[in-house]
């Protein structure tokens, strides 16, 4: 996101008005989330203040200022706050539009812990705004998703938001790696499944996703 990366941290860009994490922050509000785990590292002092003038949901920090850990270690690293059991997990670049029901609530609604280990909530490759890229998964009618290879195309993207099991976590590295390992530890097992995503997907993670996502934000409420 740099420029505009090099004065904030990412999850305080605005679009619209609102910084990514106030829509992230205000969409687990509304799905019933009562606390939320918040990693802070780039600009972190700036991120602590601004969750400070939030009241709801209640916010705890796994702080991350010594080292980057990226998706999956910083997941690790934020475990204990987590607890034992199923958690979402949430990028602060996702937001979107919703449809008839608000897709954190389908999520919920949609999770088996006898049949998942993860349960994704994916958006349409062919009418997501700000992605550019040939999709992440394939998914089969039973909701199990399969991983593109190669240079195939698939039709569903990650839409950054995901329930994950904490037994994912255990025997996974130190320091930093990519949340990919829970992924496919899942997908190992046929347990990674996914949630088609109803409404309108918008990715902001680059600076010229903003100016897409405010206008088929303001188309949408016209």
């Amino acid at each position: 996101m740099l420029p505009i990366t090099a004065t904030m941290p990412k999850p305080l860009v605005k679009v619209a008005g609102r910084t990514l994490i106030d829509f992230a922050l205000d969409k687990l509000h509304e799905a019933g989330i009562g606390q939320v785990v918040v990693n802070v590292h780039h600009f972190a002092d700036m991120l602590e203040a601004h969750l400070r003038t939030r009241d709801v949901p209640r916010i705890v920090v796994s702080d991350e200022r010594e080292a980057v850990l990226e998706t999956g270690g910083g997941v690790k690293k934020a475990l204990p706050l987590l607890g034992d059991a199923p958690f979402i997990t949430f990028n602060s670049d996702s937001l979107w539009i919703e449809g008839a029901e608000p897709n954190l609530s389908r999520l919920v609604q949609a999770w088996n812990p006898a049949t998942m280990d993860v349960l994704m909530l994916i958006a349409p490759l062919s009418t997501s705004i700000g992605y550019e890229g040939r999709g992440d998964f394939s998914m089969d009618p039973d909701g199990r998703l399969q991983r593109r290879k190669g240079d195939e195309s698939v039709p569903f993207v990650y839409a950054g938001v995901a329930i994950v099991k904490p037994e994912l976590v255990a025997g996974t590295p130190d320091g930093p790696f990519s949340a990919n390992v829970f992924y496919d530890r899942a997908s190992a097992k046929g347990r990674l499944h996914g949630l088609r995503l109803e409404g309108q997907w918008l990715h902001v993670g680059e600076p010229q996703a903003i100016a897409e996502a405010e206008e088929c934000l303001a188309a949408c409420t016209r």
